[in-house]
Parts: structure tokens; C-alpha cells; sequence
């Protein structure tokens, strides 16, 4: 029995023997992975250029805070410039007729310039062989306080965006 004993103690022995080597192996690998990892987490909380990760944080925070500040202006710049742009000319309308019998083409016109509002004028310009008179006309509110003539108003029409009517 004690060669049975000493057989079972023995096979018991190697067994933990090569689960210690196991074991061995195990950690060993383990402490080469954790000194990468390490390694990555130290350059990580340094930084490419020395600074610490604390430091990085900070600079970006600032950037961000000049960068909402930047976006705030932008945005009031913008939204002048829409204010603005509501009074430049956004509506045309031209209509070219002949004012004249003895011309031979339509080199009279009557143009409408508008802003958002429908705000502007009308520009008349009645040529003629001996003569050519440009007249113009203020327009509020798409309505002129002087009386229009038909292209005039067909060209007013055009410019606030209705079907031309003769």
C-alpha cells in the first residue's frame, strides 16, 4: 500500500508541478501585458508633447470656450447681414415694348427693382427716333403713389411674382 501511496503522492506532485509551471507561464505573460498596457497609459496621461493629460483638458476646454464665443459672433453677423440683405434689390421684373409707332422695335422698357418688402421702383425709359425720356417711380409696399402705365404694372407684377398680364 505504500508503494500505492507514494505513486498516487507522487502523480499528485507532478500534477501540481506542471500547474505551478502553467501557473508560471500564466503570470509571466501577464506581467508583459500589463507592462504595455502601462506603457500606453503613461504616454496616454503624458502626452506626445509632455504635457499631462490634466493639461490637455484644460487647453481643449479653452479652445471650445474661444470657439462658442467665435460661433456667437458669427451668428449676430449673420443674422445682420439677413436684416440687411431684406433691403438690397431680391425682385425684378422687365417688360420691353415699342412707346413709339415710327420706331421699328421695342427699345422702350419698363423694369421694377424690389427689395424683400416690396420695396423700390419702377424705371421707364420711352425711346424714341428724335427723343428718349427714363422716368422713375417709387414703389412701397408693392404700390406707387404715381399713377402707372400697363408695362409698368406688368413689370411690377413680374417682380413681386405673378403671371405677366397685358
Amino acid at each position: 500500500m505504500d508503494a500505492a501511496i507514494s505513486i498516487d503522492a507522487m502523480l499528485v506532485s507532478l500534477i501540481a508541478a506542471a500547474l505551478a509551471l502553467v501557473l508560471l507561464f500564466t503570470v509571466i505573460l501577464l506581467a508583459v501585458r500589463q507592462r504595455k498596457l502601462l506603457a500606453r497609459y503613461r504616454l496616454i496621461l503624458q502626452g506626445p508633447t509632455g504635457h499631462d493629460l490634466e493639461q490637455i483638458l484644460l487647453s481643449q476646454a479653452t479652445a471650445l470656450e474661444t470657439l462658442q464665443a467665435e460661433t456667437g459672433r458669427l451668428n449676430q453677423q449673420i443674422e445682420a447681414m439677413q436684416r440687411a440683405a431684406r433691403l438690397h434689390v431680391q425682385k425684378t421684373g422687365i417688360v420691353r415694348f415699342n412707346a413709339f409707332p415710327d420706331t421699328g422695335s421695342d427699345l422702350s422698357f419698363a423694369i421694377a427693382l424690389l427689395d424683400a418688402n416690396d420695396n423700390g421702383m419702377v424705371i421707364s425709359s420711352l425711346y424714341g427716333r428724335s427723343e428718349s425720356r427714363i422716368y422713375a417711380k417709387p414703389i412701397q409696399a408693392g404700390q406707387s403713389t404715381y399713377q402707372l402705365s400697363a408695362e409698368e404694372k406688368e413689370a411690377l407684377a413680374q417682380a413681386q411674382g405673378h403671371k405677366n398680364e397685358k
